[in-house]
Parts: structure tokens; C-alpha cells; sequence
């Protein structure tokens, strides 16, 4: 409640004072329906217009309306504040982010990440501990930026909407949530400078609304350089841009750039003898760097993000074998509440591709798999 209560202080107490005239019971209700803003969220400017359309200048009213409606508030030694701040939270709208949109279960998204997350051992790890420890950093230097590479049907989006589910109430859905597919949004490279204005609107204005935002852009290496360059002033180290505070938000950047080397060095330890999870973080991710500055595909390897250092971690997503589409297979027939045996997960991962000559990697990853289970079912 006292995120609630320093809100109220910002944004009430202007209207409030001084205390002189009455507000019925009728206003007092609509003002708990309608307040749609917890702790600022919104502009002031708008905070204030609802609160002035509901409470008028009374707090003398709304004291009444409490005693008439039954409910018991100390009122001796409380201010108003404190009391409307009571009254608010009683209708259970109070929550410990200090934001009811916001959820944060980063529980959840560690178990998720475990149980439906198949072959990635690298980015469950690095994207748990990335997420985690920035929001648990009181104030950040910047905004988090994350980059994941490789190929098709590894989990790219299968684990940004996972991150979308598990901090926000409602996910993908949200009004906290953006999502920016390359060729749908931005597909015509001579309107780059009207994508430029619209893309930095968008973002400010998600900001204002919801201080941590969440940012996920598709086909990242399809993106015009131009327009990862007006990304760029959202991730890079500023305490505020025109006045608005950018250092809450989290940028994800999708991508199958990197997903040839990615493939590669997976590759290379199943002929050596050794077992993928063995590759580490360090080795992989040096190598990643390394292909994407060289890359040619695009304008994300020649963008400020790359070339400036404001990418905090590049998450790679390994090529996914036999025993890992099974697993996608079982998910997708449990989803479903549908009931399989052994040998229908079996025949389901026969029927897809799978490559280089030792028919190692799935090339389709897991992307096909929930619809090719309605070919077995009755």
C-alpha cells in the first residue's frame, strides 16, 4: 500500500487541498471502479482529470460516504491520505509490485524455463539470471537488452512470450507488452524515417504508461539499421529521455543470425565425443560476437546496439536433436490434454527433417510439431 500512498501524495494531494466542499457516496464508488493508474503509471496530468471529475474538492463527503457505507477507519491521527489510500486497497486493487499489471513470478518463469524449454541449457540459465538480477536491481544503469540467435524452431519466441506470461498479468496481451515483427511493421526500406518517428512514439508512450515495459522485436536481423539506431538512446546508459526514465524496460531482439556458427560449434562437440551441455557460455557467446560483427545479413550487425556494446547478453539457442523434438512432441499432446504413447512421440519425430548427413539437428526445431500431431490423432 505504500506505493499506492506515495501516488496519492503526487497526484491527490494538489486536488485536495484545501479541504472545503462535499462528495455523495455515488462519486466516492465510481472513483475506486475507475482509477485504472497505480503509483503514477500514467501522466499526472491525466491522474488528475480523473480525480477531478470524481472527487471534485471534497474529502469531507468521502469521509461521510465511508461511515455510511460501514466501513471502520481510524480516522484520529491519519490523514487523508492514508485513508483513501485504506479504502483503495481494501478493494483488494493493491499489489506488491506497486502495479497490478506487473506481475514478476520469476518462480514461475524458472520453472517454466526448466520444464518446457528443451536442449537450451545455455539460455535458460543466462536468461533467468539476466531477468532476475535486473529486476532486483533497485535502479539500474540502463535497460536490459538481450539478443537471441538461432535457428527457427529452437524457442526464441517460445521463451519471450514465456518472459511476457511470467512478468505481466497479462502477458502478451498487456498494455506494458510491445511486439515488433520486421517485415509486418517496417516492410518498405524507403518509409524508414516515418518508421523511425512512429517506433520512438511507441516506445515513449508504453514507457509513460508503464514504467517497466517490455519490448520484443522479431526478425531482428531484418530490421534497417535506421531504425535499431533510434532504438539505440532507449538502451544506452541516460538517466532520462525528455524527461522520461527509460531504465525499467527490457529489449528483446530475436534473431536467426548467428544460428550458421551457433549450429557449428554444437556440431563440432558431437564429433569430439562430447556432450553439448559441456559448451559454455563464454566459449559460445565469443564466437557469436565475433559472427555477427562479420555478418553481412542486415543492418542489426552494423547497428550503434552492436557496435556501442549496449547488447548485455547474446543468448545463443542451440540446434535441437531427436530426443529434444520428443519432448516438444510430449508437450504438445499434453497441452492438449491428449492422450500418446511411446511409439506415436516416435513416429511424430520421424516425419520431420533432420540434418547435416549425420541427421543430427532438426531443421524445423520444434516450430511444425503442434500441428503435426493432428495427423495421428482419431
Amino acid at each position: 500500500m505504500s506505493h499506492l500512498r506515495d501516488c496519492l501524495y503526487t497526484y491527490v494531494s494538489p486536488i485536495l487541498s484545501p479541504l472545503s466542499c462535499a462528495m455523495d457516496i455515488g462519486a466516492a464508488g465510481k472513483l475506486i471502479g475507475d482509477l485504472p493508474w497505480v503509483c503514477g503509471e500514467f501522466k499526472a496530468d491525466r491522474a488528475r482529470f480523473i480525480l477531478r471529475r470524481q472527487i471534485g474538492k471534497c474529502m469531507a463527503g468521502f469521509l461521510t460516504a465511508v461511515s455510511f457505507l460501514g466501513w471502520s477507519l481510524p480516522l484520529v491521527g491519519q490523514d487523508y491520505l492514508e485513508i483513501l489510500s485504506s479504502w483503495y486497497c481494501s478493494f483488494g486493487k493493491c499489489c506488491e509490485t506497486g502495479d497490478c499489471r506487473i506481475a514478476n513470478n520469476i518462480t514461475g518463469l524458472e520453472l517454466d524455463l526448466s520444464r518446457r524449454l528443451h536442449g537450451q541449457h545455455l539460455a535458460k540459465d543466462v536468461i533467468l539470471k539476466a531477468v532476475q538480477g535486473f529486476l532486483e536491481t533497485p535502479q539500474s544503469e540502463k535497460a536490459l537488452a538481450l539478443s537471441f540467435h538461432g535457428w527457427s524452431g529452437t524457442g526464441k519466441n517460445f521463451v519471450a512470450r514465456m518472459i511476457a506470461d511470467h512478468l505481466y498479468r497479462d502477458g502478451l496481451k498487456s498494455e506494458c507488452v510491445k511486439v515488433f515483427i520486421s517485415l509486418f511493421h517496417f516492410p518498405h526500406p524507403k518509409y524508414v524515417d516515418l518508421y523511425k518517428v512512429q517506433l520512438k512514439k511507441q516506445i515513449s508512450e508504453t514507457v509513460q504508461l508503464c514504467k517497466q515495459s517490455l519490448f520484443i522485436f522479431d526478425e531482428a536481423e531484418k530490421l534497417h539499421s535506421g531504425l535499431l539506431d533510434a532504438i539505440k538512446p532507449y538502451v544506452d546508459h541516460y538517466d532520462s529521455i525528455d524527461g522520461v526514465d527509460y531504465r525499467r524496460s527490457i529489449f528483446l531482439f530475436l534473431s536467426n543470425t548467428g544460428g550458421n556458427i551457433i549450429n557449428q560449434v554444437t556440431l563440432d562437440f558431437w564429433r569430439a565425443g562430447r556432450v553439448r551441455e559441456e559448451i559454455t557460455m563464454e566459449y559460445l557467446e565469443q564466437h557469436l560476437r565475433l559472427e555477427l560483427l562479420e555478418s553481412t545479413d542486415g543492418g542489426f550487425a552494423h547497428s550503434h546496439l552492436l557496435q556501442e556494446n549496449l547488447i548485455d547478453f547474446f543468448v545463443p539457442f542451440l540446434p535441437l536433436e531427436n530426443r529434444h523434438v520428443k519432448l516438444c512432441v510430449r508437450d504438445a499432446f499434453l497441452s492438449r490434454s491428449l492422450p500418446y504413447t511411446e511409439e506415436v512421440l516416435d513416429e511424430v519425430v520421424r516425419m520431420m527433417v533432420f540434418i547435416p548427413e549425420e541427421q543430427l539437428f532438426s531443421a524445423q526445431g520444434c516450430k511444425s510439431v503442434s500441428h503435426r500431431i493432428n495427423y495421428f490423432l482419431p
